[in-house]
C-alpha cells in the first residue's frame, strides 16, 4: 500500500488564521505531538487540528476522523447500500480530505467541507454501480428496528411489535427517494441545521425545507419518532477504531 505524502503547497493565512497558529503554538507544551488522546488535544478546534496536520503532526488527523465518523457514516448511509460500501466510501473521503487539506479554508466549517467530499465520493461509487443507489428497503427496516429496539429488550411481545414496526418502516421507505432520505437523515438523525444541509447538497434553504417536509410526510409519524432515537445508524467504537487505523496507516 502506497504511502501518502502531504501536499507542500503553501497556505495563505489571514489575521484570524495567524491567531490560530499562535494559539496552536502556545499549546505545544501542553499537548504532545504524539499524544492525540489528551484532553487538551481533544478540545482543539477543527482549524487548530488542521494546522497541526499541515505543520507535519499527521497523527492529529485522527482527531478529525473520530470527531466526524458518526456524522459522515449517517450521511453516506443515505446514499450507499451496505455498511461495507459505506466504510470504503468513508475511507476514500478521509484520504481525499487529507490530500487536499491545504485547500480547506480555515474560516469555514470543516464538517461541511468533509461531507461535501463524502457525498461526491458516494455519487462516484453510485455511478460505477447503479444498484448501489440505496440500500434495500427491507434491509433498512430491519436495520433500524434492530438498532432502535436492541436485542437486550427482547420479549415475545417485542418480537411481535418489531414485526409490525418492520412492516410500517418497509412500506414507508419504499416510497422515499434518496434525495428525501438523505435530507431526513441529516436533519432528524444527525441534527444538522438546514443551512449546513443546503451547503452540503448545494441546494437552497427553501429546497431543504421542502424535501424535509416531504420526507416526514412519506415516512409518517411512526418512522419519524423511531429514527429520532440516538441509536439509529450508530457508528460504534469498533467501526470507529477500524476507520482510524485504516486511514492513519495510509497516512503514516
Amino acid at each position: 500500500m502506497r504511502k501518502l505524502v502531504m501536499p507542500t503547497m503553501p497556505i495563505t493565512l489571514d489575521s484570524r488564521a495567524h491567531a490560530i497558529v499562535e494559539t496552536v503554538g502556545a499549546s505545544d507544551e501542553a499537548v504532545g505531538a504524539s499524544d492525540t488522546e489528551k484532553p487538551e488535544a481533544q478540545e482543539l478546534s477543527d482549524s487548530n487540528v488542521v494546522l497541526r496536520v499541515l505543520s507535519g503532526d499527521t497523527e492529529f488527523f485522527e482527531i478529525l476522523i473520530r470527531r466526524y465518523n458518526q456524522r459522515l457514516f449517517r450521511v453516506l448511509r443515505g446514499y450507499v447500500r451496505s455498511d461495507d460500501d459505506v466504510m470504503d466510501t468513508m475511507q476514500d473521503t478521509y484520504l481525499k480530505a487529507y490530500l487536499n487539506l491545504n485547500q480547506f479554508r480555515l474560516d469555514s466549517s470543516f464538517s461541511t467541507w468533509l461531507i461535501r467530499i463524502g457525498i461526491n465520493e458516494a455519487l462516484q461509487r453510485i455511478r460505477k454501480n447503479r444498484n448501489s443507489l440505496a440500500m434495500e428497503e427491507e434491509q433498512m427496516a430491519q436495520f433500524i428496528v434492530d438498532r432502535a429496539v436492541g436485542a437486550e429488550n427482547y420479549t415475545p411481545e417485542s418480537e411481535t411489535l418489531n414485526a409490525e414496526l418492520g412492516s410500517i418502516i418497509t412500506a414507508a421507505i419504499d416510497k422515499i427517494p434518496a434525495k428525501y432520505r438523505v435530507v431526513f437523515i441529516m436533519a432528524e438523525v444527525e441534527g444538522m441545521s438546514q443551512l449546513a444541509i443546503g451547503e452540503c447538497l448545494h441546494i437552497s434553504g427553501s429546497n431543504v425545507k421542502v424535501r424535509l417536509h416531504r420526507a416526514k410526510h412519506l415516512i409518517k409519524d411512526e418512522m419519524l419518532k423511531l429514527v429520532k432515537n440516538a441509536s439509529v445508524l450508530e457508528f460504534g467504537s469498533i467501526k470507529c477504531d477500524t476507520m482510524v487505523q485504516n486511514v492513519m496507516r495510509q497516512i503514516a
